[in-house]
């Protein structure tokens, strides 16, 4: 069980550059991305009490949802070959045969059972009805929500912050994280740290109610700020602009972003910088939450 004893705690780094010096401010970079080498990133942090308690109720079966080019579905896909689970996958849109994403390949080479289902069908995830019925057509499965987000998941991102606190001696001003299903953001939040949020998604505003929903229950949670501009074209889209920009990122500080997540959320955080968002002194603290394995090729080559 290798999955539950990763490289904790992830290192911390300061990062220094035109940029920054320019705006004053004091930017760190979680190493997320270094605490699994398959299960990485926030990832781990959202699976692992999930995980833990399918492991104690003797659940055989995992099963979870997600799109072609998913962290997530991929991270499940490696935690249930690492730990003896069978693992299902339910996918948003039709099979695409020999074209799937290298994401899907990796979760068929770790075994999980990929079942497409149309964008309509895909839409009732959140249906316990819907889900009542999988549950009966593959065997009574563990289900885990997409992005893996769910009440447990939030208490591993929590987890997360108190490291953070330790090697800085203090708590940041801001976290900043790339938003996807909002798991995340929601578990810094009832930490009681403010984050800056960056979605991925074109037209990502619904996401603050989902992430409000999800800390409605604690209390003393942070501020909440949800940037929606930095999408580039949406989901798994990307620009020139982008790529450039991670390439230089890489090329500055030698840390790999890629270009769902975390290059947007870097591109979205230099673009607040150069811009005064930020008082001078402030420290803020980006969560590298992995996702690498969706690199593209000539981003790999450049690096």
């Amino acid at each position: 069980m290798d999955l539950l004893v990763p490289s904790l705690p992830t290192p911390i780094q300061e990062l220094s550059d035109i940029v920054i010096k320019k705006a004053g401010v004091h930017l760190f970079i979680k190493r997320d991305d270094l605490v699994h080498p398959t299960v990485s990133g926030n990832k781990w942090r959202k699976l692992k009490y999930s995980l833990q308690q399918a492991k104690e109720l003797g659940a055989t079966t995992l099963l979870t949802f997600g799109g072609a080019f998913s962290n997530h579905i991929y991270a499940t896909a490696a935690a249930g070959a690492n730990l003896g689970f069978k693992t299902i996958g339910i996918i948003r849109g039709e099979d695409p045969g020999e074209r799937k994403s290298p994401t899907l390949q990796f979760c068929e080479e770790h075994g999980m059972q990929l079942h497409y289902v149309s964008r309509e069908e895909y839409k009732l995830r959140n249906s316990s009805e819907y889900v009542d019925q999988l549950r009966e057509k593959f065997g009574n499965p563990f289900v885990i929500p997409e992005g893996g987000t769910s009440e447990l998941a939030l208490k591993g991102v929590r987890e997360m912050t108190i490291e953070v606190e330790q090697q800085l001696n203090s708590k940041p001003d801001y976290y900043a994280v790339a938003l996807g299903t909002g798991g995340t953001s929601a578990g810094i939040l009832t930490s009681g740290s403010d984050v800056l949020a960056f979605s991925s998604l074109k037209g990502g505003a619904f996401l603050e109610n989902d992430i409000m929903e999800l800390i409605r229950g604690s209390k003393d949670n942070g501020q909440f700020v949800l940037f929606t501009e930095y999408h580039f074209g949406g989901y798994a889209r990307h620009t020139p602009e982008l790529l450039d920009f991670i390439t230089k990122f890489k090329y500055d500080h030698n840390i790999q972003l890629e270009q769902v997540y975390t290059g947007k959320m870097f591109f979205g955080l230099y673009d607040l910088m150069a811009r005064g968002f930020f008082k001078k002194g402030s420290c803020i603290v980006a969560v590298h939450t992995g996702g690498l394995q969706g690199l593209l090729p000539e981003l790999l080559y450049n690096s």
